[in-house]
């Protein structure tokens, strides 16, 4: 009889709030001792007596962190990596197809990552206990004999002797305090959450009572792929449906077992669980970090992310800090601490403005970007394993193996190229060599067009070549030998720039691959190539393919009315039909203001600064005045479409509002911008803000530096520029915006 121990990551772990968080969830996160809680579970479960084999089920964004820890304490696994999250019944299917595959008479030993058991051994006996009825196909769960009455726990009623454990009469959700007292006076025991079974057994169950489940466990397991740091399950795992094992195996089997166990167990549910089980000093403290305690007794205080934290005449209390986060809480009410979290995240964020004006804010913006986020995503943001650059960054600064476009690693290679434009001293040649590197041998087709997607290790995913993603190649090259002349640079734009030209439209422009073929995003960044080029020396066709597409977005793509751009055309660039034809997006009224008034300055024409203008204008009907921040989409009359708010629209709308000549708007712009960038670790950013104003915990996408870097430029550029027009009209003093040697002053976050 083979075991096999499975270990479910799942779970964030609400209740521990700050320290748990979607950057580091609860079962990554030391809570008693020095390790974390799933390295605990390692060591319980690694040593199993008859284990064939550590299994862990996770989520991809995790899969780094996982990594890291289980090298720390010397032990390998497998482990199936969930591109999505769907429960505890799907990673439970996924766990058992795979060692099924392997061992059809395997038994997994199924436990949650985040509990407490101090008796590693004790746990182990209970476990072969288990697995001998589930050899006998029973499928057993662990019931602990309750300390107290808990009204945290969910409870099960057992029933008579049954192959050396016993029948599982009941299973009784979180009762209140009178009917938890009933139950332990009935000899009802906890629910532990851990489970043993043969994985043919529980996945029969599972095809019986879920077969939709079930089917795609095992599809996922045969489509998964190898990672960098596991398998990832197959696209068909984002079809299971999501729903608990407890719902869809446990209380409707004829095969549910349980086996009272006596040890010491507690699954850390909320803060008064943590200083249970934690050492106390002689005042009944459970202290973590290095808090001062001053007549404090029976208190849980942690210090964390370098918060000093002071705690005077108080006791039974909570204090946890972590960064710019506290909690303070009795600890008889620390279930509530949930509520708290989803009453937070409802709540808007409002960051004290750091600049008294542009000149502190290009200082600011300097700095962040130069000493934290151009080093982040070179060293982190790199694969320096596989080549290219990493799609995203998780809140952690992991990097989840996602396939990655090719705008991405032309966006990066620009963002280092203009980086060395900008006088930073980093690797700015190694990160940009890396990116075209990977561009050339990953995407390249023999048609000189790059395709669109690869997966992590750079094989092909998708062939398609988009106008899109050859623009930002054409734009890398540009600011590559706009710092360092090339010949042979100009010779690749323009082969690519012919391979372009041969998909031409009769009617004028270039249609785009895709759900939208005619559409003016995807002429917005070939226009801004073309400028790139014109900027860099390049010859005649890059002014006459600007030429095309600004009479393009003049006489078609811009609305002659009202002045707004439209996103989505027919065949014959009129509006769109239905919603497609009013969809406005703020930030692209900001982007091709911008751009105009470049082309207008590189002798475009009256009109294109009209139409700058005009755009600006446009955009500014989509900036929330609540928040200050350009929201993602309008209709053409601009009512709100989609009330959340990217990161990106506010780096177009600063652009613009530099290019218009509009100086409050500019601050206004940059006050709206930084809020994104205040995040744990510096050099990350948010990506989305809510309708109401919480920016929301994902990963950061690698394709907003090539936004930001620009935004910065742009900014730094016309503080200079104003610093050369005071000094010039005898001011006697010159702003020292140029100036990268100050520390970056904390963000004020209330």
């Amino acid at each position: 009889m083979s075991l096999y121990p499975v270990i479910l990551c799942g779970g964030a772990g609400t209740r521990l709030w700050p320290a748990s968080h979607a950057g580091r969830p609860k079962q990554f996160t030391a809570f008693v001792g020095e390790r974390s809680l799933f390295q605990n579970t390692v060591r319980r479960v690694a040593d199993l007596p008859g284990a064939d084999g550590l299994l862990v089920v996770a989520g991809v964004l995790h899969a780094a962190m996982i990594d890291r820890q289980l090298r720390a304490l010397g032990v390998t696994a497998t482990v199936l990596l969930e591109p999505d999250a769907r429960d505890s019944a799907p990673a439970i299917a996924a766990a058992c197809a795979w060692i099924a595959a392997r061992d059809p008479e395997g038994i997994a030993v199924i436990v949650a990552s985040d509990h407490h058991v101090p008796d590693s051994q004790a746990f182990r006996d209970a476990a072969l206990i288990a697995a001998g009825a589930a050899a006998g196909a029973r499928i057993v769960t662990m019931g602990v004999t309750p300390r107290v009455p808990s009204t945290a726990y969910g409870y099960i009623a057992p029933g008579g002797p049954l192959d050396g454990v016993r029948e599982l009469s009941r299973f009784v959700e979180k009762p209140d305090a009178a009917t938890a007292q009933s139950y332990v006076d009935a000899g009802y025991l906890w629910n532990s959450g851990n489970f043993v079974a043969s994985a043919a057994t529980l996945l029969g169950e599972l095809e019986a009572f879920e077969p939709a489940l079930a089917a795609s466990a095992r599809e996922a397991v045969a489509q998964a792929s190898a990672q960098d740091h596991g398998l990832l399950l197959g696209p068909a795992f984002r079809s299971a449906p999501k729903v608990s094992i407890d719902y869809a195996v446990m209380e409707r089997t004829t095969r549910a077992a349980v086996l009272p166990v006596d040890f010491a167990w507690s699954d850390l549910g909320a803060w008064d669980a943590v200083r249970e089980v934690s050492d106390t000093d002689a005042a009944g403290n459970a202290v973590y970090g290095t808090p001062v305690l001053i007549d404090a007794s029976h208190n849980l205080v942690r210090a964390g992310g370098g918060a000093q934290v002071a705690v005077i005449g108080v006791s039974h209390l909570a204090v946890v800090a972590e960064g710019p986060h506290v909690l303070v809480c009795d600890l008889t009410q620390a279930q509530a601490v949930k509520t708290a979290v989803e009453r937070l995240k409802a709540l808007p964020v409002h960051v004290e403005p750091p600049f008294a004006d542009l000149d502190g804010a290009s200082r600011w913006f300097d700095q962040w970007l130069t000493t934290r986020a151009l080093p982040l995503w070179w060293t982190l943001g790199a694969d320096h394993v596989h080549g290219g650059f990493h799609e995203v960054l998780a809140p952690n600064a992991e990097a989840p193996a996602w396939p990655r476009r090719a705008r991405v690693q032309g966006r990066q290679a620009f963002a280092y190229a203009r980086a060395a434009r900008l006088g930073w001293a980093g690797p700015w040649r190694p990160a940009v060599s890396h990116g075209l590197e990977f561009l050339n041998a990953k995407y390249r087709r023999a048609d000189g067009l790059y395709r669109t997607l690869v997966d992590a290790t750079g094989a092909p995913l998708d062939d398609t070549a988009k106008t899109y993603d050859q623009a930002f190649v054409l734009l890398a090259l540009a600011e590559l030998h706009h710092g360092e002349p090339r010949a042979s640079l100009e010779a690749d734009a323009t082969a690519l720039l012919a391979a372009i030209r041969a998909r031409r439209l009769p009617t004028g422009g270039y249609r785009e691959d895709g759900d939208h073929p005619f559409q003016s995003n995807a002429h917005m960044h070939l226009f801004e190539a073309a400028l790139a080029w014109i900027d860099a020396g390049g010859g005649a066709e890059w002014r006459q393919l600007a030429e095309e597409i600004a009479a393009l977005a003049l006489t078609r793509f811009i609305d002659a009315d009202h002045g707004f751009v439209r996103e989505f055309f027919d065949e014959a660039w009129r509006p769109a039909p239905g919603a497609d034809g009013r969809r406005l997006e703020p930030g692209h009224q900001f982007e091709w203001a911008w751009l105009m008034q470049r082309w207008a300055s590189m002798g475009g024409g009256r009109a294109a600064a009209e139409a700058a203008g005009r755009l600006f204008a446009a955009g500014l009907r989509g900036v929330d005045p609540t928040r200050g921040v350009a929201i993602d989409a309008t209709q053409d009359d601009f009512s709100p479409l989609e009330t959340t708010a990217r990161l990106w629209p506010q780096t177009e709308y600063l652009k613009a509002a530099i290019a218009i000549g509009d100086e409050a708007r500019t601050l206004a712009a940059a006050q709206a911008l930084v809020r994104y960038l205040d995040t744990p670790i510096g050099g990350l950013w948010h990506d989305r803000m809510s309708a109401h104003g919480v920016l929301t915990a994902e990963p950061a996408p690698a394709s907003s530096l090539y936004h930001l870097i620009v935004a910065v430029a742009e900014l730094r550029s016309h503080t200079q520029r104003a610093s050369r027009r005071a000094s010039d009209g005898g001011s006697g003093e010159r702003a020292d915006s140029g100036d990268n040697s100050r520390p970056i002053e904390p963000l004020a976050v209330r």
